[in-house]
């Protein structure tokens, strides 16, 4: 499994292309992520956000690792745990916050008050419920690149381990094994399909090992570690746009909290979340900072800042109104305005 724990951060981030600056903006990034579904805990308590909420503790590294790989020209097509990476292509914590409650400002206009996020400007293709129902789509996005020779363009479409099981998750591999499409599948194998265990949903060793069956490569990569999977999906992205085809990149985490609020998980062994806290992405990516020469001043302003900027988010996003009922019924076809912009 790839890591980086064990080099020199310095070299190691110039090996990676990156410098201090990128380290610390993921960094960031993943502590926003992670401020916000701590305060959509607070706000479903509260009745604030109706339905249910759904979080992706543990998987911030992989969230915002995956994200920081792909180009402006990209689209992504992430899952309900990758709430990093909609903060990393720049969609603000406020309009999140305004689609969990339901309001004007979200992304979605009040119509949903879920994770089924996106916005096409950022390049960012909206959620849809049923697992994995969007690795389809990033594929027909990758073999629209094809058609029109758009080149240096990716697709990156996910799924979890558990929906790596269903029929559209092989069409879709298939499809882009045999065509070589310029897509990257990301699978976040947090360990867990609900409350079933991996190994009662694939006879592998690892699930990506299926790759083998569509003649394509699959990488292993300890989710944890934002900078390991950043190497990885840079490279499995390099390979795609050069026609060589898509890659598996297997994010291994542990879903730390349940599938959703209403899930205790207590199905799963304690001693799992004991092992997996002490390897959690964020004090990680914090502890190779440090080590890079951050100093532990920096670092509390850093918190303080994502601290006082969540503050200053929920704020706006709690003065969004609710919307009128009679506006329910616009908005279901986009306008030539809505339409202007390099991902359509």
């Amino acid at each position: 499994m790839a890591t980086a724990a064990s080099e020199n951060p310095k070299t190691r981030l110039r090996d990676l292309g990156l410098d201090r600056e990128d380290a610390v903006q993921m960094y960031r990034n993943m502590l926003v992520t992670r401020g916000i579904e701590e305060r959509g805990h607070i706000l479903f308590r509260q009745g604030k956000i109706p339905g249910s909420f759904y979080t992706g503790r543990g998987n911030e590294g992989a969230a915002v690792g995956v994200s920081t790989a792909s180009k402006p020209q990209d689209h992504l097509c992430p899952l309900q745990r990758d709430m990093g990476v909609h903060i990393q292509r720049g969609l603000e914590p406020w309009r999140i916050f305004a689609q969990y409650m339901g309001r004007v400002g979200g992304p979605t206009k009040g119509r949903d008050g879920n994770v089924h996020i996106g916005d096409i400007k950022l390049g960012i293709i909206g959620m849809v419920s049923h697992l994995p129902a969007m690795l389809p789509v990033g594929v027909g996005l990758a073999l629209s690149y094809k058609i029109k020779n758009e080149h240096d363009r990716c697709a990156f479409a996910w799924s979890g381990d558990g929906a790596s099981a269903r029929g559209d998750f092989h069409e879709g591999v298939n499809m882009a094994a045999v065509r070589k499409l310029p897509v990257v599948f990301i699978m976040d194998n947090n360990q867990w399909a609900y409350s079933t265990p991996g190994n009662l949903g694939y006879n592998t060793e690892n699930p990506s090992d299926r790759a083998k069956g569509y003649g394509i490569e699959n990488v292993i990569v300890d989710g944890t570690d934002a900078f390991a999977v950043y190497e990885a999906v840079s490279a499995a992205r390099t390979k795609a746009v050069s026609g060589e085809g898509p890659t598996i990149v297997e994010c291994v985490t542990l879903r730390m909290e349940g599938h959703a609020v209403h899930d205790d998980a207590s199905y799963v062994p304690k001693e799992d979340f004991e092992t997996w806290a002490a390897k959690d992405p964020i004090e990680r990516t914090r502890r190779f900072l440090l080590d890079s020469g951050m100093s532990e001043d920096e670092d509390e302003e850093i918190r303080s800042g994502v601290k006082r900027f969540l503050v200053e988010q929920l704020e706006k996003a709690e003065a969004s109104p609710e919307p009128d009922p009679s506006t329910a019924a616009t908005g279901v076809y986009a306008s030539p305005e809505e339409l202007d912009t390099p991902h359509h």
